[in-house]
């Protein structure tokens, strides 16, 4: 049997374990306690710029609680960038709004500030100012934030940050996650760092954090029973699963740095071969690489290199099919220019996890070679 190679699998680091065994030693198995409010310290260390971090139990409930927290409810429009993972997209639906697709810029592959301003002036035509942008960092490269928060900032409409590829990326030498009205990240077991299932939102401010945390432990007042005025929901992190989140951020930067260090060896071993193309980082921008994406020539290139990869054991994947492209959201409006249509034909998401071995990464480059010729 041929060695497995995971896409992108979980990377322990070490001090984990110690964490968790804290967690069982003082009896901490409840959704609060001590690692909980470490782990919020290390993100926020770590994203800076005034951040304040609530860890929930995914990325996707951080995405929900951020649009409450925008104010975003029934009947209402949120703007969402179609290039991306689906939960971007599905929470503007928990709330009863309808999510508004944009399509991409070439540069990075993220939301088009273009596009963008085009699908907020189209909606305010019909009466229909959208509450919100959800613009995302896909796979770790930074979107266009000058010139997306510009245009927000025209228009006064807020934007969710969605990090949850992005952690170690940064802009201008400022972290990602730190630029939205609210920010959010992932830790899930495939991102860069994993708590096995989790996530977190990033407010601007303690008071916004403090209303965060109170919705996401069931709403409950401030009495001795149990009341409750608003509408709440189950979404705190556990203590135990912080404790793995703890040694995680320990070597957050060794993993960045291993990552970067993969997508530098593909382009390095790859780059000569005229059917692989790489996306480079504009000015300004800084990845963490968590998955290293090619482009080949056509769907047909792209599926005979994932199939011989498979054939050999080894995990790869399309790039996201865009969100306007997907039944669920047939019917919704939006705005495209045909480039995240071109990148899901053509991109293939090679293995990148952070424990890849050389070994590793020469048998993955022979087998693309081979199928080249």
């Amino acid at each position: 049997m041929l060695k497995k190679i995971w896409l992108s699998p979980p990377h322990m680091g070490g001090n984990e374990e110690a964490y968790v065994k804290e967690a069982f030693d003082t009896n901490w198995i409840a959704p609060l306690g001590p690692n909980v409010q470490q782990f919020e310290k290390s993100i926020e260390d770590f994203v800076g710029n005034n951040t304040h971090a609530a860890c929930l139990s995914s990325g996707t409930s951080a995405i929900h609680l951020g649009l409450e927290l925008l104010g975003v409810s029934e009947g209402d429009e949120v703007i969402c960038q179609s290039f991306t993972f689906s939960a971007s997209a599905n929470p503007i639906t928990y709330l009863g709004a309808s999510p508004i697709f944009v399509d991409s810029e070439e540069d990075t592959w993220n939301i088009s500030p273009i596009l963008l301003e085009e699908a907020i002036k189209d909606r305010m035509a019909h009466g229909k100012k959208p509450k919100a942008i959800v613009a995302v960092h896909l796979y770790g490269m930074p979107y266009k934030v000058d010139e997306v928060h510009e245009v927000a900032r025209n228009y006064d409409i807020p934007v969710i940050e969605d990090s949850a590829e992005a952690l170690g990326s940064s802009y201008r030498g400022f972290n990602c996650g730190s630029f939205g009205d609210v920010g959010i990240l992932s830790f899930n077991g495939n991102k860069i760092i994993t708590t096995s299932g989790g996530g977190a939102l990033l407010c601007k401010d303690q008071k916004t954090k403090e209303k965060a945390v109170f919705l996401a432990t069931q709403a409950r007042d401030d009495a001795p029973h149990y009341q409750h005025s608003h509408i709440g929901y189950n979404y705190r992190m556990s203590n135990v699963l912080a404790g793995i989140g703890r040694g995680q951020m320990e070597v957050l930067k060794d993993r960045v740095a291993a990552r970067r260090h993969n997508f530098q060896y593909y382009k390095e071993h790859l780059s000569n071969l005229t059917d692989i193309t790489f996306i480079n980082e504009p000015e300004g921008s800084y990845s963490n690489r968590w998955l290293t994406c090619i482009l080949t020539p056509s769907f047909k290139v792209r599926e005979n290199l994932r199939t011989a990869l498979e054939k050999e054991n080894i995990e790869s994947r399309p790039l996201w099919k865009p969100m306007h492209l997907q039944p669920v959201f047939e019917k919704n409006a939006s705005f495209v220019n045909g480039v995240s249509e071109d990148l899901f034909e053509r991109g293939l998401c090679l293995p990148s996890g952070s424990s890849l071995e050389i070994d590793d990464l020469e048998r993955i480059c022979e087998i693309i070679k081979n199928e080249l010729k």
